[in-house]
C-alpha cells in the first residue's frame, strides 16, 4: 500500500554519528527485554511483542544514533530505557487503547510512580513487564544523580505516563485537539522532556540546578521535545492514525485544523518542525551565554551546559536517521529522500544544502518591514457564550485610578508615554469592571490599580529602552522593579513612577498577605517583568517570533499569571496545591489566557503594525509562519482563538468533574474551584467587551493618538487590557 503522503525535505544541519558499541547494545538489550518478560509473554492473553518485533525495531540502533559518544554500559542503561519506553507505549495501545479502558488505564498508571521513587528504595511487587522494567532500570540509573536531577526526572517520567491518559480520553471521546492544545500535550506525553534527562545521564553532567528551569533552559528542553515529536508523527502518521485510529498526531491536527489535504498538513507540520530547531538555535546562541554570564556560573557548569547542547543535537539527527531505517515507521526512500543538488558532495554539504533549502523561512522572520499600510479591519468574528456584566463601581474606579495615575507621576515620565487624556480615553478602569463585576468598590479600586500599572509598564518600556544599543539599562531597571516587591519589610526608595507606581499597589496588596502567597505573587510578576525583555530583544532584532514561542510567551506578556495568582489566593485554603497542578485545571486557564491573549491581537492588529512597527502580533506570526496574506492570517487567528474558548468550554464541562472525583474533593474545595471557573468567564466576558467599548482600536481613535507618529520607531503596542487584578482585593479580605 503507498504511502498517505510522501515525507518532506527536512532540516538536518548536523550529521549524524554511530556509536561504535551498537552490537553489545543489541545483545544486551535482548537479554534484558527477555529477562523483563516483554517477549513473548501475553499481557491479558494479548502477546505485545515477539523477539521478531525487537529486531526489527532496532531501539539498540536508535541509542547508538542518538548518544553517539556513550560509553559501553551507558548505551546498553540508556537501549533499556528505550525499549521500556517503546514497550510501555505498546502495551498501553494494546490493553487500553484499541478497545478504550479508561478506569483500567487509570488504575494501571497509578501504579508507576511506586517503581520511580525519589528518595528511598522500591517497596512494591512488580505484577507486569512495565513494572518489572521500570523498577529495574530506576535503581541502575539514580544513584549517581542528584536530587534535583531525580526530581525532574521523575517529574518527566510520570508525564509521560500519565499524559497518556489524555490520549485515551481523546480517542473514547472522539475528540481532536486545536494546534496549540496539542503541541503542548504533546510535550508531555511524547516523552522529549524524558529523554533530556538521559542525554545528562550520557554526558555525566548536571545542568546546574539554579539555571535547570529558566527560560533559555526550557526553551531548549521544549524545542528539543517538539521537533522530535513532529518529526515523529510525519513518520508514524501511517502506524497511528491509519492503524491504530490514533488522534494525537500533528499532521491529523493541521490537516483538519487547516482544512489542507494530507501532503500539504504534512509540509506544514514540518515547517513547524524547522520552526522550533531554528527556536533552538537562535536560544543556544543568543540567550544561553547570556544566562551562564548573569548567573556566575562556574566552567564546570558551563562545561554541562554545553555538553547537554551538543547532546540534544546529536539526539535530533540520531532520532531522523534511526526513524529513516526502523521497520517501526512509514519510511520509504527517507534515506535519500532529500534531493542532492549540484556541486560538492564531501563531508558537511548536506548540512550546508539543509542550510540553503531552509533559509527562507528562517529569513521570514527577521523581514518584516515596520510600519506597514494595513486596510482598515472588520470587527473579529469572535466567539462569547458568556454575557458580561459591568460593576457598578466602574466611574468610582476610573476616577480613583486617574489620580492615582496623577499622583504616581505616570503623565510627567520621561519620557511621557501618557497624558490624562489618553488614560481617560483608554478607561481601564472599564475592562476591570467587566473582569470582576462583583468587585466591592475598594475590590475594584485596587483591580483598576494594577490594570493601570501593568498597561503603563508595558507601554513605556518600549518606548524608554526600544532605541538603546543594548538591553543593559533595560535589565537594570527590571532588576529594580523586582526589588519593589519585596518579601518581607520595606523596598528601597522608588526613584522613577512605575516603581513608585509597583511599590504602592503591592503593598496595599500583599500587606495582609502570607508569605508563601506572597512568593507565589512575586513570581507571577517576575513571569511578566522578563517577558518584557523578551520583547524587546525581539524588537532590536526585528525577529517576528517563533509561533510557540510566542504564545507561549504572550501569555506572560499579557499579565495571565499575575491574574491567576491574585484569583487563585482567594481561593488556596479551600484547594489543595496539588489540584492546581492538574492538567485539568492547567487546561482551563491556558485556554483561556491564550483566548484572551487572540483577542487582543485581533482588535489591536493596524495599530501595532501600522502605527507602532511591531513584531509581536499573532496575526503577523501566522502570516509569516504560513507565508500567507492578511485575511488568511486573520481567519486563522480568528479560529484559533475560537477553537481555545471551546477548549475551554470542554474542560470546565466534562474534564473538571472528573477531577473532583479523582481528589475526592469536598463541598467547599469544588465550590472554590466552581467559583474561579466563574471569574475566568467573567476576564474573558470583560476583556471582550472592553475590547467592543472603547475607541481606541478605532480608526477615529488611531488617527487620535497616531496620526502625527507619536511613536516614530519600532515600539512595544499597547496591549489594553493585561489581565492584572482579577479579584486582587479579595486577597486581603481571604489572607489576612
Amino acid at each position: 500500500m503507498a504511502q498517505p503522503f510522501q515525507l518532506p525535505e527536512f532540516y538536518l544541519p548536523h550529521p549524524a554519528r554511530l556509536n561504535a558499541n551498537l552490537d553489545r547494545a543489541r545483545a544486551h538489550t535482548k537479554a534484558w527485554a527477555y529477562e523483563m518478560d516483554m517477549i513473548d509473554v501475553p499481557q491479558h492473553g494479548t502477546v505485545i511483542w515477539s523477539e521478531r518485533d525487537l529486531d526489527s525495531h532496532d531501539y539498540a540502533l536508535l541509542c547508538a544514533y542518538t548518544h553517539p559518544d556513550a560509553s559501553a554500559a551507558d548505551l546498553d542503561l540508556v537501549t533499556d530505557w528505550y525499549v521500556w519506553v517503546f514497550y510501555f507505549d505498546d502495551h498501553f495501545v494494546e490493553l487500553y487503547k484499541r478497545n478504550p479502558d479508561v478506569a483500567g488505564a487509570k488504575a494501571y498508571l497509578d501504579r508507576l510512580p511506586l517503581f520511580m521513587p525519589v528518595d528511598g528504595a522500591i517497596t512494591a511487587e512488580p505484577t507486569n513487564p512495565v513494572e518489572k522494567g521500570l523498577a529495574d532500570l530506576w535503581t541502575r540509573t539514580v544513584g549517581s544523580h542528584s536530587p534535583d536531577w531525580r526530581r525532574r526526572f521523575a517529574d518527566n517520567t510520570k508525564h509521560l505516563l500519565d499524559e497518556s491518559m489524555w490520549e485515551l480520553l481523546n480517542i473514547s471521546e472522539g475528540r481532536l485537539s486545536n494546534p496549540i492544545e496539542y503541541v503542548e500535550m504533546r510535550r508531555k506525553v511524547g516523552g522529549a522532556p524524558w529523554s533530556a534527562n538521559l542525554v545528562e545521564h550520557v554526558t555525566g553532567m548536571e545542568v546546574p540546578a539554579r539555571i535547570a528551569l529558566t527560560r533559555p533552559m526550557g526553551v531548549l528542553r521544549d524545542t528539543f521535545a517538539d521537533a522530535v515529536h513532529l518529526r515523529n508523527d510525519l513518520f508514524s502518521y501511517e502506524r497511528e492514525v491509519l492503524d491504530e485510529g490514533e488522534l494525537s498526531n500533528g499532521v491529523l491536527v493541521l490537516e483538519k485544523f487547516l482544512d489542507l489535504p494530507t501532503q500539504e498538513a504534512a509540509e506544514r507540520v514540518n515547517d513547524l518542525l524547522t520552526s522550533r530547531l531554528h527556536q533552538f538555535e537562535h536560544t543556544a546562541v543568543t540567550e544561553v551565554p547570556l544566562l551562564l554570564d548573569e548567573h556566575a556560573v562556574d566552567p564546570a557548569g558551563r562545561l554541562a551546559v554545553l555538553a547537554y547542547v551538543k547532546g540534544l543535537q546529536d539526539w535530533q539527527s540520531g532520532g531522523h536517521e534511526w526513524h529513516a531505517r526502523s521497520s517501526r515507521y512509514m519510511n520509504e526512500g527517507a534515506v535519500t529522500a532529500n534531493p542532492v543538488l549540484g556541486g560538492p558532495t564531501g563531508l558537511g554539504t548536506s548540512a550546508l544544502r539543509s542550510l540553503i533549502a531552509t533559509a527562507p523561512q528562517r529569513l521570514r522572520g527577521f523581514s518584516h518591514v515596520p510600519f506597514e499600510e494595513v486596510p482598515s479591519l472588520p470587527e473579529p468574528a469572535l466567539d462569547m457564550p458568556f454575557e458580561p456584566a459591568v460593576s457598578p463601581h466602574w466611574a468610582d474606579a476610573r476616577e480613583k485610578s486617574v489620580a492615582w495615575a496623577r499622583d504616581m507621576g505616570f503623565f510627567d515620565d520621561v519620557p511621557q508615554v501618557w497624558s490624562e487624556g489618553k488614560l481617560r480615553d483608554y478607561d481601564l478602569a472599564l475592562c476591570s469592571a467587566g473582569i470582576d463585576p462583583d468587585a466591592t468598590a475598594a475590590e475594584l479600586e485596587i483591580n483598576a490599580l494594577w490594570l493601570t500599572w501593568g498597561t503603563y509598564g508595558d507601554d513605556f518600556y518600549p518606548v524608554a529602552f526600544g532605541r538603546t544599543p543594548d538591553l543593559a539599562v533595560a535589565k537594570a531597571a527590571t532588576d529594580r522593579l523586582k526589588q519593589m516587591m519585596p518579601l518581607d519589610g520595606a523596598p528601597p526608595s522608588p526613584v522613577t513612577p512605575l516603581e513608585r507606581g509597583l511599590a504602592d499597589v503591592w503593598q496595599r496588596t500583599t500587606a495582609p498577605m502570607a508569605l508563601g502567597n506572597r512568593q507565589q505573587l512575586r513570581h507571577a510578576l517576575e513571569l511578566m517583568l522578563d517577558s518584557w525583555l523578551w520583547e524587546l530583544k525581539n524588537q532590536h532584532e526585528n525577529r517576528v517570533p517563533d509561533p510557540v514561542d510566542y504564545v507561549e510567551m504572550r501569555r506572560h506578556t499579557f499579565g495571565s499569571e499575575l491574574t491567576m495568582s491574585l484569583a487563585r489566593l482567594g481561593h488556596g485554603r479551600l484547594v489543595p496545591e496539588e489540584v492546581y497542578r492538574t492538567r485539568t485545571i492547567r487546561n482551563i486557564e491556558n485556554s483561556a489566557m491564550d483566548y484572551a491573549t487572540i483577542l487582543n491581537d485581533l482588535y489591536s492588529y493596524r495599530k501595532e503594525i501600522q502605527f507602532e512597527g511591531e513584531v509581536h502580533n499573532i496575526v503577523l506570526v501566522v502570516r509569516k509562519f504560513l507565508d500567507v496574506g492578511l485575511d488568511r492570517a486573520i481567519g486563522v487567528a480568528t479560529d484559533l482563538a475560537n477553537a481555545r474558548l471551546n477548549q475551554f468550554q470542554h474542560a470546565v464541562a466534562v474534564e473538571l468533574p472528573a477531577l473532583f472525583e479523582e481528589f475526592r474533593l469536598d463541598r467547599d474545595a469544588r465550590g472554590a474551584l466552581d467559583a474561579y471557573v466563574g471569574e475566568l468567564r467573567d476576564w474573558l466576558a470583560g476583556i471582550l467587551n472592553w475590547h467592543r467599548s472603547v475607541v481606541r482600536y478605532h480608526d477615529a481613535d488611531l488617527a487620535k493618538h497616531f496620526g502625527n507618529r507619536e511613536v516614530a520607531f519600532p515600539a512595544h503596542a499597547l496591549r489594553g487590557p493585561t489581565g492584572l487584578g482579577t479579584k486582587s482585593a479579595r486577597i486581603l479580605v481571604n489572607n489576612g
